[in-house]
C-alpha cells in the first residue's frame, strides 16, 4: 500500500469548464479518504486524475513517493471500481477475478490463491463458478471489489461503488467495505454523493464544491465543527438551521450567521418563541417544523424524541445550549471561532 500526495492539482476541459481548482491533499498510507459533494463539485474528475485516466491542467500527484504525473493509468498500480462494476459478462466469477493476474502473466498457482483469498474475505466462495447475470447486486459489487483486491494495488480507487443498490443492502455493503478495510489495511480515495456514507466509512472526509476541497476532516469534526456554512448545510440530516445573528466583538456589531443543529434545539424552556408549523415521525424520532415569532417568521428544524410531539398549531419555547451553538461570517460564511 502507498500514500498519496496531490500538489496543485487542477483540472480544466477544452470546452473550458473548470472541474477542479489548485487542490492540495495528503492521503495517508492505509487511509480510508471519502470524496463527498454535490453533482458536479469535482470528485470523480479527482479520483479519475489520481488514476490517470484524466490528464493534469496543472500540478503534481505522487503515489507511494514516486511521481506519476506523467506515468499512465495501467503502471500507477491502483485499481479502480466503477458504479456499473464492469464485469466480463462472458466469465465467471472465478475468471473476472482472475483475468487482471493472468493480463500480468501471473502463474497458474498464484492466480489460484489470490482469488481464492479475495473470495473468503468478501464470503463469495459459492459463487465462483457462476456468471455476472446470475448475481444480485450486491454480490456483483463484491465480485468487483475481488476484482480489485487480487491485483494487490497501491491503493483503491472507489467511484460510487454502492449507488445501484437498494437502501438495505446499502447498509450491509458499507459494513462490509468497513470490515474489508481493516483487515487489508489498504489506502482507499471512495467518491461518493451521500453524505451519510462519508460519515459512516471515512476515516477522514473531504467536502468538495465547485472545484475546491472546502474541509477535510474526521467525520465528527465536520459535524461539530464545520468550517463554514456550506459543510455546515452538507453534514448532517436534517441539515443546520442557518440564521441571521448580530455578534458583539470588542464593542463592535458584526453581521453573523448563527448555526443550530436540528437535534440540538431543546423545547419547554427558552428565550425563543415559536409555532409548530409540521410534524414529519420518523420512527425513532420527529422532525418538527417551526415558525419563530420574531424576525419575520424564519422557519426552523428540531429532532424530537418521545411519544407525544407538539401538535400542529401549538406555541411553544426554545433553547439552544451556548456550546452548540455556531457562528460565521455572514459574508464569506467561513467559521467564526470563539475564545
Amino acid at each position: 500500500m502507498a500514500d498519496i500526495r496531490l500538489d496543485g492539482v487542477a483540472k480544466t476541459f477544452p470546452n473550458g469548464p473548470v472541474a477542479v481548482r489548485a487542490i492540495d491533499l495528503q492521503i495517508a498510507d492505509g487511509e480510508f479518504l471519502v470524496l463527498v459533494g454535490p453533482s458536479g463539485c469535482g470528485k470523480s474528475t479527482l479520483l479519475r486524475l489520481i488514476a490517470g485516466l484524466e490528464t493534469l491542467s496543472a500540478g503534481r500527484i505522487a503515489i507511494g513517493g514516486l511521481d506519476v504525473t506523467e506515468v499512465p493509468p495501467q503502471r500507477r498500480d491502483v485499481a479502480m471500481v466503477f458504479q456499473t462494476y464492469a464485469l466480463y459478462p462472458h466469465m465467471s466469477v472465478r475468471d473476472n477475478l482472475a483475468y487482471g493476474l493472468r493480463t500480468r502473466g501471473a502463474g497458474r498457482a498464484a492466480i489460484a490463491r489470490e482469488v481464492a483469498a479475495a473470495a473468503a474475505a468478501l464470503g463469495i466462495e459459492e459463487l465462483l463458478d457462476r456468471r455476472p447475470a446470475q448475481l444480485s447486486g450486491g454480490q456483483r459489487q463484491r465480485v468487483a471489489l475481488g476484482r480489485a483486491i487480487v491485483r494487490r494495488p497501491k491503493a483503491f480507487l472507489l467511484d460510487e461503488p454502492l449507488s445501484n443498490l437498494d437502501p438495505a443492502l446499502r447498509v450491509q455493503a458499507r459494513a462490509e467495505l468497513r470490515r474489508l478495510h481493516r483487515t487489508l489495511g489498504a489506502t482507499v480515495v471512495y467518491v461518493t454523493h451521500d453524505q451519510e456514507e462519508a460519515m459512516t466509512l471515512g476515516s477522514r472526509v473531504a467536502v468538495m464544491r465547485d472545484g475546491v476541497i472546502e474541509q477535510v476532516a474526521p467525520p465528527l469534526e465536520l459535524y461539530d465543527r464545520p468550517a463554514n456554512t456550506f459543510v455546515a448545510r452538507f453534514i448532517g440530516t436534517p441539515a443546520m438551521n442557518l440564521l441571521p445573528a448580530a455578534l458583539i466583538l470588542d464593542d463592535a456589531p458584526r453581521d453573523a450567521v448563527a448555526g443550530i443543529r436540528p437535534q440540538d434545539v431543546t423545547v419547554g424552556a427558552g428565550p425563543l418563541r415559536a409555532t409548530v408549523d409540521l410534524v414529519e415521525p420518523r420512527g425513532p424520532d420527529y422532525v418538527v417544523h417551526l415558525r419563530l415569532a420574531a424576525a419575520g417568521e424564519p422557519l426552523l428544524l428540531a429532532v424530537l424524541t418521545g411519544t407525544a410531539p407538539p401538535a400542529a398549531g401549538t406555541e411553544i419555547s426554545l433553547g439552544v445550549p451556548a456550546d452548540r451553538l455556531h457562528l460565521f461570517d455572514r459574508v464569506a460564511g467561513r467559521r467564526i471561532t470563539r475564545t
